[in-house]
């Protein structure tokens, strides 16, 4: 597999593992991952979830989401040992695994979850500046879209550098609740008593799988599984197991840390909501002010802090996830900044449209419906994963045990059954007060369709032995009959005249040697050179002239058969057509090493040019 092809291809095996070192030193080089995904499990939508199901009912849900942070602690080791034992993310492996006809709705549903967490997070992260700042949450969610220009900031500093800002955010997110529960003071009997489990009915059970949705979420399923291939491990069997052994202690202590955070924040509900009697706090600035009223103005500001970091922090990892999806499943792949931008925009255009359609006071019930739908797109990545842990061909030793296999069945019988008791109960309920229509057929038909999809994906492994896809990582390599191999008779060569060129001249002779001839390329990009072309007279025209002939003088006199092309206008096409006008049958080209905003400033000649010529392409770095 190729390093572009690889998941998160910039950051993709980025982290050295020391080797011959002690053994904490290599653990503290795995740790990192874990961290990022922890985030979501923190998010604003956790915040509305745990709210609501604090107010309303105490401590009571406290039990689901200890189970909850059990099923994601099991279903997050699974996603780190896929990505260490296979290379391959949850989006890849389902993209090498089913059929177009499954794999297209796997990737329809994978991004309608992750517009769903960004929903929320983006909706979040505005309500906290509103909170802070008293800035117009309309402005706030668009606020949110230059997020976009941080993770690229990030993600050119490297892994570590957004792993140690992650870090500090949580750091930030934990101190503020540690504060709010000395501030809230909760009895500690009863919140004991919230671990014991009871029955969900109702609007409990509505609350209940939204906080499974919030905690369980599916995009972070795809993060992890691509997240821990940035470390740079051996590959043999005992380095595996050591990457497995040492992101299973990250994944637990990222998420009971995160566990104890949502813990905070339902106890922080129940102690100061449910106990003074507001019973029905479903609106963040609801219980922004009501903690004001209640304890005072340190309480709602530390709230505020806490959840403008979790948006942000929450933010910058659905969108990585988004990046993971559309690259796994669609294997498409553009330009980081625009691929995040997209990404971004998949939130914001949503986010914007509710605020102006339902108003500001339903965000808080608009964040709870977000985690409902994340929980009922769940299954759909739960079990791929189950089941590519479970192969025993494609994971060989380190495929997960027997207990595993029947605990990861277990959660996903769980968190399907649940969801089907939820859709029953809804579409029910509706059905008897709307009555039969076209909606009603509607929903009916896709809830058919999803049904029918989500048997085949956890039935077929089971009724066949032979896949329907092409598993493209490890299948047999093809025999190779080279034939004749004809040298490169024409060899075109990118110049801008600065010290890049000789290396890139020097690769180019490389490869052609004394028998080829070298085309030199030089595209003009002035303002008379753009309008005019070749009939611009313009000084960086003669002047550019001039350093080509001088170059191709210089290898003439080196013994070297060797021309000059000038081009004009766009560098791209200008490249392309006189590749093609030359009959060359390589391209040689430098690359000049900018990245992230110099990309936007400066465009990138490189990605455009090779998808625009029929000839192989040699880039010297």
């Amino acid at each position: 597999m190729s390093r572009e092809s690889r998941s998160l291809s910039e950051v993709h095996g980025s982290v050295q593992i020391p080797t011959g070192r002690g053994r904490w030193r290599r653990l503290l080089a795995f740790l990192g991952p874990a961290y990022l995904v922890s985030v979501g499990y923190m998010d604003p939508g956790n915040w509305a979830t745990d709210i609501a199901g604090g107010s309303a009912f105490g401590y009571k849900l406290l039990w689901v989401l200890l189970m909850s942070n059990l099923m994601a602690l099991l279903l997050q080791s699974l996603s780190a040992r896929l990505g260490i034992v296979r290379g391959l993310d949850l989006a890849q492996a389902s993209r090498h695994t089913y059929p177009p006809l499954v794999n297209i709705p796997l990737y329809l549903l994978a991004e309608i979850a992750i517009a769903a967490c960004d929903l929320a997070e983006v909706v979040g992260m505005a309500i906290g500046l509103h909170l802070l700042f008293d800035i117009p949450v309309l402005w706030g969610v668009l606020i949110a879209a230059f997020d976009t220009l941080l993770i690229l900031f990030l993600m050119n500093r490297g892994m570590r550098m957004m792993e140690v800002f992650i870090l500090s955010i949580v750091s930030l997110i934990g101190l503020a609740f540690l504060t709010e529960m000395f501030i809230v003071q909760p009895v500690a009997s009863e919140v004991f008593k919230g671990l014991i489990p009871s029955e969900l009915n109702g609007t409990a059970l509505y609350i209940a799988i939204g906080i499974i949705g919030a905690t369980v979420m599916p995009h972070n399923l795809y993060l992890h599984s691509s997240l821990v291939q940035t470390r740079r491990h051996g590959r043999d069997a005992k380095g595996i197991k050591e990457a497995i052994r040492f992101n299973f202690i990250d994944t637990a202590v990222a998420l009971n840390v995160a566990f104890l955070v949502n813990a905070a924040i339902l106890i922080l509900a129940a102690a100061g909501f449910h106990r003074a009697g507001f019973f029905d706090v479903a609106e963040i600035d609801q219980a922004h002010q009501l903690l004001g009223d209640l304890f005072g103005d340190l309480s709602p500001a530390l709230f505020a802090i806490a959840l403008i970091a979790a948006g942000q922090s929450s933010t910058i990892t659905g969108t990585l996830a988004g990046q993971i999806v559309m690259e796994g499943y669609l294997d498409l792949r553009i330009r980081p900044w625009l691929r995040r931008l997209i990404t971004r925009l998949i939130a914001i255009i949503p986010a914007v449209a509710c605020i102006v359609w339902f108003g500001e006071d339903s965000l808080g019930r608009l964040l709870v419906f977000s985690q409902v739908v994340l929980s009922l797109q769940l299954g759909f990545a739960v079990i791929p994963l189950i089941h590519f842990c479970s192969d025993r061909v494609r994971m060989g030793e380190h495929v997960i045990p027997a207990w595993a296999r029947i605990l990861s069945w277990l959660t996903a019988v769980i968190i399907v059954l649940l969801n089907a008791k939820l859709v029953w109960e809804e579409v029910t309920n509706w059905i008897a007060a709307n009555g039969w229509g076209v909606i009603a057929v509607v929903v009916l038909i896709f809830l058919l369709a999803a049904t029918a999809l989500l048997l085949y994906i956890a039935l077929a492994p089971f009724i066949r032995n032979a896949r329907e896809g092409k598993e493209h990582l490890h299948q047999a390599a093809p025999p190779l009959d080279l034939g004749t191999v004809a040298p490169y008779c024409n060899v075109a060569i990118t110049v801008d005249f600065s010290d890049h060129d000789r290396r890139t001249i020097s690769a180019a002779v490389a490869q052609g040697g004394y028998q080829a001839t070298y085309v030199l390329i030089h595209i003009t990009e002035s303002a008379a050179a753009r309008y005019l072309g070749p009939e611009s007279g313009d000084l960086e025209t003669i002047g550019d002239t001039s350093n080509l002939e001088g170059y191709v003088r210089q290898l003439k006199a080196q013994g070297f058969m060797a021309t000059g092309c000038i081009g004009h206008g766009h560098a791209p096409d200008a490249i392309a057509k006189l590749v093609m006008d030359a009959q060359c049958d390589l391209l040689v080209m430098g690359a000049h090493g900018h990245r992230g905003i110099k990309d936007i400033l400066l465009g990138t000649t490189l990605d455009s040019v090779r998808h625009k010529v029929k000839v192989p392409v040699f880039i010297v770095q």
